[in-house]
C-alpha cells in the first residue's frame, strides 16, 4: 500500500520537513492546504530560528507578518545582497550649512542630529497583503538652540537611552560639554511631540562630548580631551567611574554583555585601540588590559581610530560580543577577536602595511602615552579590510546586512560607503551616497536589509530588501540628485568593485 505525502501522520512530515531547502519547502507549500498549514506553521519557523535576520528599524513589521512574509523577505533581502542590488534614497534635502552629523535608532524611530537640530523618522507599518517594506516617515525636528549662531550647541553624540521599553528617551551630548536628554513621543493625533531636559553636566571640564555609548542601565561618555566617565541612567549626576586617557579621543564603545564587560576607546596616539575592563559592574579600569595594534610587532604604531562596533549578532566565526570592529585613519577595517590571547597568534605578524605620516591634528598625545603600556603584547586583527582604490580614513564602521555577515564603512571623503561580506572579503566594494559630493560618511548603520548613513549635507538609505515603493521614504523636491532611468523609486549613485575598481552598475 502506497501512502501519499499528506496522509503521513503530521508528526512524520514535520521531520521530513526540517531537511527541506527554502526552495523545497516553497514547493512543497503550494500543494495543498493541509501541507500549506505544515510548512508555514514548522517548516518557515524552523527557518526563521536557524537563519535570524535582526533588524531593529523593522522590529515591528516582522512581528506582524506570517512566518511565510519573513522567511520571503529574508531570502529575496539575501538575493539582492548576493547581486549588490538595492534602492538608494536621500531622506531630506540638503541642509543650509555644512555639519558632522551622528544618527542613532531603536525599534520606533531614527534620528539625525544635525548642528543644534534632531530630524526623527519614524518606523510605521501599513498592513497589507504584499510584502511592501515598512515605511520610514519624516515625523518633525527638534531644535535645542533659538539662535542658530551658537555653535557650542552643536549635538556632538547621540544615544537611546533605557526609559523601561517606552523607546522614547534619546541622550544628547553637546560641544558645549552639556548633556540634555529629549522625550519624543505620539500624541493621540499620532503627532509627534517632543520635550528637551538638562541632563548633566560634566563634573571637572566643559570639553566637547565627543562619543556616548549605551548599553542597559549604564551610559560611556568620552570628551574630546580624553576624559571617560561611566554613568548609571537611574542617578545620572553622579559619576560611578571615570578615567583619564590624556590623549585627543574620538570613538568609545560599551558592551555589558561580553563574558568580562569591557570598554573600547579609539583615540589618536601610539595605542589609538585599547580595552579597559568593567570592574565589579560599574568601575573601569585605569589602565588598558588589552591593546589592540594593526599588528603584533607595532605596539608604536602611531595612527588613529574613528570607528567602533561589535560584530553583528550572528557574525560568521561566531557571535560573541568580544569581536570587535574597527575603522582606522589609515583606511583599514580591522576585526580583532578579545577571545584569542597575543599568545595564540603564532609570533610576530610579517604584514607589510608602510608606516604613516599623520598630520598634528592626529597625532596630538602625551608623554605619557609615548610609553603607556609598551610591555603588554598587542592582539592583533583576525581580519582586515580596505578599499584598494582609496587610502582615505575610515570614520564611520557598522556590522550586520543580509545573514550578518557584512560590514560597511563611511570614508573620510566622497561620500563612499565600503561593504564587505567576511565570507568572501576579498569580493568587496563601494558605493557612493547620492549626490556623490566630498564630504565623509560621518555615520552609518547597517541592519538586516538597509543601511542608514549621513554625510555633512543629509541623511540617506540603502535599502536591499524587497516592495520597496514611492511611499516608503519621505518625497524629496527634485533637487540637484537624479533618479534612476531603469527604477524611478531609486536615486542615481555610483558603485565599483574592489577587485577592478570601474564603476560598471549604475542605480
Amino acid at each position: 500500500m502506497t501512502l501519499q505525502l499528506p496522509e503521513l501522520p503530521p508528526d512524520v512530515i514535520i521531520l521530513i520537513i526540517n531537511y527541506l531547502c527554502p526552495r523545497d519547502l516553497s514547493a512543497l507549500s503550494g500543494t495543498c492546504t493541509i501541507l500549506y498549514s505544515l510548512v508555514d506553521n514548522y517548516g518557515w519557523t524552523k527557518y526563521l530560528r536557524l537563519n535570524p535576520r535582526p533588524s531593529v528599524s523593522l522590529s515591528q513589521a516582522r512581528g506582524k507578518w506570517s512566518p511565510t512574509q519573513n522567511a520571503r523577505y529574508n531570502i529575496l533581502t539575501d538575493q539582492a545582497w548576493s547581486e549588490l542590488h538595492f534602492v538608494a534614497r536621500p531622506l531630506s534635502r540638503p541642509w543650509i550649512g555644512r555639519f558632522q552629523p551622528v544618527l542613532a535608532l531603536n525599534n520606533s524611530r531614527l534620528v539625525v542630529a544635525s548642528g543644534c537640530t534632531i530630524y526623527s523618522y519614524r518606523f510605521a507599518f501599513v498592513k497589507s497583503r504584499r510584502l511592501d517594506a515598512p515605511p520610514v516617515q519624516h515625523e518633525g525636528t527638534i531644535s535645542l538652540s533659538d539662535d542658530s549662531r551658537n555653535i557650542r550647541c552643536d549635538i556632538t553624540s547621540l544615544a537611546f537611552i533605557e526609559d523601561g521599553r517606552r523607546s522614547q528617551t534619546l541622550l544628547c551630548g553637546l560641544q558645549n560639554g552639556t548633556y540634555v536628554k529629549v522625550l519624543i513621543s505620539l500624541d493621540k493625533a499620532n503627532k509627534m511631540t517632543s520635550r528637551v531636559i538638562p541632563f548633566a553636566n560634566h563634573p571637572v571640564t566643559l570639553d566637547t562630548i565627543q562619543s556616548l555609548s549605551a548599553d542597559g542601565s549604564l551610559l560611556l561618555s568620552l570628551t574630546y580631551g580624553g576624559e571617560a566617565s561611566l554613568m548609571s541612567m537611574t542617578s545620572p549626576d553622579s559619576i560611578l567611574s571615570s578615567i583619564h586617557l590624556t590623549k585627543r579621543s574620538w570613538k568609545s564603545f560599551l558592551n555589558m554583555e561580553a563574558s568580562s564587560p569591557f570598554a573600547a576607546f579609539g583615540t589618536s596616539s601610539n595605542t589609538p585601540l585599547t580595552i579597559h575592563s568593567v570592574l565589579s559592574g560599574s568601575e573601569l579600569s585605569q589602565q588598558p588590559t588589552t591593546i589592540l595594534s594593526t599588528r603584533e610587532d607595532a605596539p608604536s604604531f602611531r595612527s588613529a581610530v574613528y570607528g567602533i562596533c561589535r560584530a553583528s549578532t550572528f557574525f560568521p566565526g561566531g557571535s560573541s560580543p568580544q569581536i570587535l570592529v574597527s575603522g582606522w585613519f589609515d583606511g583599514q577595517v580591522r576585526v580583532h577577536d578579545l577571545r584569542v590571547s597575543p599568545g595564540e597568534l603564532g609570533g610576530p605578524a610579517t604584514s607589510s602595511e608602510p608606516s604613516l605620516s599623520l598630520s598634528s591634528s592626529s597625532q596630538s598625545t602625551s608623554e605619557q602615552d609615548s610609553s603607556a603600556s609598551t610591555d603588554r603584547v598587542p592582539l592583533r586583527p583576525v581580519l582586515t579590510l580596505s578599499d584598494p582604490w582609496t587610502y582615505d580614513p575610515i570614520y564611520s564602521v557598522s556590522s550586520g546586512g543580509g545573514n550578518g555577515s557584512h560590514i560597511a564603512a563611511g570614508s573620510a571623503r566622497h561620500s563612499v560607503v565600503s561593504f564587505w561580506d567576511v565570507r568572501n572579503p576579498s569580493k568587496g566594494w563601494s558605493v557612493y551616497a547620492p549626490g556623490n559630493d566630498r564630504s565623509p560618511v560621518y555615520d552609518v548603520v547597517l541592519e538586516s536589509s538597509r543601511l542608514f548613513g549621513a554625510t555633512e549635507s543629509r541623511p540617506f538609505v540603502y535599502d536591499f530588501g524587497p516592495g520597496v515603493t514611492k511611499d516608503t521614504y519621505p518625497f524629496i523636491k527634485p533637487d540637484n540628485l537624479r533618479k534612476n532611468k531603469s527604477n524611478p523609486i531609486s536615486y542615481y549613485v555610483t558603485k565599483y568593485t574592489h577587485t577592478d575598481g570601474i564603476a560598471k552598475d549604475r542605480h
